[in-house]
């Protein structure tokens, strides 16, 4: 973490602390070695005037009867939590012109009035900030209700179910156990009760949705990450294999930094290309991503996983045919 993170750890360690915090632990907290802790310490006692108290042997805090009215000057936002504002901010404005944005007004002009205090101005500049949908969809607004509705009251939900591979429509009787937002769409987690099976619907392929009076099954969260969450994309399942990937040199540079899953392995070749390896269920996603990258992409292994890369790029030559 850079200095404004670890400060801002710092202070929160120190102020939820009842007893001094020894050196070695604000070591592993911060991620950093114990000359920096004490430059840290220092700054935070000479330059901020926290009330720091302690030495090397007993630890460090913050003096009692100072601890609770001591706050950082200003606004310490690490890159995460300005990005949380950022985000929130964008979708208050998303709201339009109705009652809900009414009521949020205030919302809004708290975090705004947060961004400015950590921009150093007096005022927020929203133009300044762009924020840029990708390839979102459009929702039916009454099942997006009658589904987030299901979730949070925990029933169970009926509807008609057209799948985008198929385009054939089916119905499904349901206990939704969350909803997620992904790549700028909404999908539903649900335990399937005909299929006897979690499934992942896409929001608005869902049409004449039904909250029912039964209560909805509840499934622990290490069963669904463990269905949903444990290979590559947003219709997962359970981890059929292992892909490796190797990029060019140049690509590197952008993919090296990039998070593809939880479980990700990646590393530099000699050459310089990357190798990234990563579980997989559903090859259709993946198989989009790698392409995307071109020419800068090659699939190691699986050869299946391969062989299907080769007939996409195979028929997408086809097009270009006379």
């Amino acid at each position: 973490m850079d200095r404004y993170e670890r400060i801002n750890a710092l202070h929160r360690l120190l102020k939820a602390s009842r007893y001094p915090v020894t050196v070695a632990r604000l070591q592993d907290e911060l991620g950093c070695s114990r000359a920096t802790v004490y430059r840290d310490l220092a700054f935070l006692r000479d330059a901020l005037m926290a009330p720091v108290e302690g030495d090397g042997e007993a630890g460090f805090c913050y003096r009692k009867d100072e601890s609770e009215r001591f706050e950082l000057p200003g606004m310490w936002l690490s890159s995460e939590e300005l990005l949380a504002l950022l985000a929130s901010q964008h979708l208050l404005q998303r709201t339009g012109g109705g009652v809900l944005s009414q009521m949020l007004a205030p919302l809004q002009q708290r975090i705004e009035g947060l961004l400015a205090a950590q921009a150093g101005v007096t005022r927020w500049p929203v133009e300044r900030v762009r924020v840029v949908p990708h390839r979102g969809r459009k929702l039916d607004q009454a099942s997006f209700r009658a589904v987030a509705s299901a979730v949070l009251e925990r029933r169970q939900l009926s509807f008609e179910y057209r799948a985008r591979s198929t385009d054939q429509a089916t119905k499904r009787l349901v206990s939704p156990q969350r909803i997620t937002h992904y790549r700028d769409n909404w999908y539903l987690d649900a335990w399937d009760h005909e299929r006897q099976a979690l499934r992942s619907f896409a929001v608005d392929r869902i049409g004449q949705a039904r909250i029912g009076s039964e209560p909805a099954r509840d499934l622990s969260e290490q069963e669904l990450d463990g269905q949903l969450a444990a290979s590559y994309g947003i219709f997962s399942g359970e981890p059929k294999g292992w892909a490796t990937i190797r990029f060019s040199a140049k690509a590197a540079r952008w993919v090296a930094d990039e998070h593809w899953h939880s479980r990700q392995q990646g590393r530099f070749l000699d050459d310089g290309r990357y190798e990234l390896k990563l579980p997989y269920s559903v090859s259709r996603e993946l198989l989009m991503d790698v392409l995307h990258y071109g020419a800068d992409a090659e699939i190691v292994e699986p050869p299946m996983l391969r062989e299907q890369a080769k007939a996409l790029l195979a028929l997408t030559l086809s097009n270009y045919e006379a």
